[in-house]
């Protein structure tokens, strides 16, 4: 358990981070698809609560700890379907960091009974809780990636 509380709070620390890299741009900017890309900045973000909601919870069998609206249109293969204002990119901020908060509170209490195993993409299974919260770094880090490229194009 103490291995994948520091890795949940490692996670949280780079999701601090894309927050901050991110600070400087404007709504426009975070909601802009450049030629060739499929997607913008706000939706990688907003798709990283997705994807770890969607390993972490579903997987267990549990149900999302966020809303609708900050879920179902992020998830893999989706690409942004309306323009994100103000107000929403904040609460995507939000859930961005409230949402690990909850994922440690909730690994610390003893919630995970059951895991549905994975092994779609990147040739990796995931057969534990663990497996699921130690892949999320390696999936952000990929993102962030694309965070990065898409900053550079806006």
């Amino acid at each position: 358990m103490p291995d994948t509380l520091a890795t949940i709070t490692q996670i949280k620390n780079t999701r601090a981070f894309i927050i901050e890299l991110v600070k400087d741009l404007n709504t426009e900017q975070l909601n802009k698809i450049p030629k060739g890309f499929n997607n913008n900045i706000i939706w990688n973000i907003a798709h990283l609560t997705a994807a770890q909601q969607n390993l972490c919870y579903v997987r267990s069998g549990l149900p999302v700890t966020v809303e609708s609206e900050y879920f179902t249109p992020f998830l893999s293969g989706t690409k942004p379907g309306h323009f994100i204002g103000k107000e929403e990119i904040n609460s995507i901020f939000d859930i961005l960091l409230s949402s690990i908060d909850r994922l440690a509170s909730d690994y610390t209490s003893g919630i995970f009974k059951q895991f549905d195993p994975w092994d779609k993409r990147y040739g990796m299974k995931l057969n534990s809780i663990e497996d699921a919260i130690n892949f999320v770094p390696f999936h952000e880090g990929m993102h962030i990636g694309y965070i990065m490229a898409l900053k550079k194009l806006v």
